[in-house]
């Protein structure tokens, strides 16, 4: 049987889904953040400084751990996504995706014919899966676009309604670029759309993910209603972290304020 997929079987409990964001080239630091408690973890080909060799020992590394490996690619490209898919990623977060159209191409590279364009050549992903995963992966394997323009929001409704799009991830900052023109200071406008993606999407009963600047913003988009949280990606963790030990030892063990993590996450 198919290896599951922990990210589908906490939505349907209604669990919340905690994901891990890999930036870093590395496969020590992906089996590290994989055994830190995580549901699932990301590799950032978009942002991230990862290639696909990269990504390829980083998913190897990930199979090692509890997690859920995802890959967040580079573009809405077929064939990128589909070797993403071929080196064990268990779903797909595509950046940019602005349309209905956008949301059925990445839908289609991520599905088997009938259902998809997506070519045979499963490698890892058979060896990760299983030996039934060419059966199973068009039920497995998750298709989730990012929401981060003003066209994406505007064709929110659209977008929802594609056959196979398991769920939304939203990025807060190119949202607030988009609508309020910088990523830092009040984001109004951005946060008024990321209500309405949030709302439409409940009511369309497709899954929710953010990108969250920390473990603060996270639990507050829990509240709000996302069902999964990124808190933060590897970077950000380990900068957070060797500033607070800096800080505790330059002020003799009273910890100084401030993360070191930009607001508000891709």
């Amino acid at each position: 049987m198919m290896r599951p997929n922990q990210i589908q079987q906490r939505l349907r409990a209604g669990q919340p889904v905690l994901n891990g964001w890999l930036s870093i080239a590395s496969s020590f630091s992906a089996e590290a953040i994989g055994h830190a408690g995580f549901h699932s973890v990301t590799v950032d080909m978009q942002h991230g400084m990862i290639g696909f060799s990269d990504a390829l020992h980083m998913l190897q590394a990930i199979s090692a751990t509890p997690a859920t490996p995802l890959v967040r690619v580079s573009c809405l490209d077929g064939p990128e996504i589909m070797r993403a898919l071929d080196a064990g990623s268990y779903g797909v977060i595509c950046p940019m995706i602005r349309t209905a159209k956008d949301a059925e191409l990445l839908v289609s590279s991520c599905r088997y014919p009938p259902a998809g364009t997506r070519s045979f050549g499963p490698a890892r992903g058979l060896l990760f899966g299983g030996d039934d995963y060419v059966d199973e992966a068009n039920k497995t394997i998750l298709a989730i676009p990012m929401i981060e323009t003003v066209e994406a929001v505007e064709c929110i409704d659209d977008i929802l309604a594609v056959d196979g799009v398991d769920m939304i991830y939203v990025g807060p900052n190119d949202t607030a670029l988009a609508f309020d023109g910088h990523v830092v200071g009040a984001r109004t406008r951005a946060e008024a759309a990321i209500a309405h993606v949030l709302a439409r999407a409940r009511h369309a009963g497709v899954a929710t993910g953010v990108f969250c600047s920390d473990a603060k913003d996270a639990i507050a988009r829990l509240k709000q209603g996302f069902d999964l949280v990124t808190p933060g990606n590897d970077m950000g963790l380990l900068k957070s972290a060797a500033m607070s030990a800096i800080g505790l030892i330059n002020s003799h063990g009273e910890a100084e304020a401030g993360s070191g993590v930009i607001s508000g996450g891709y």
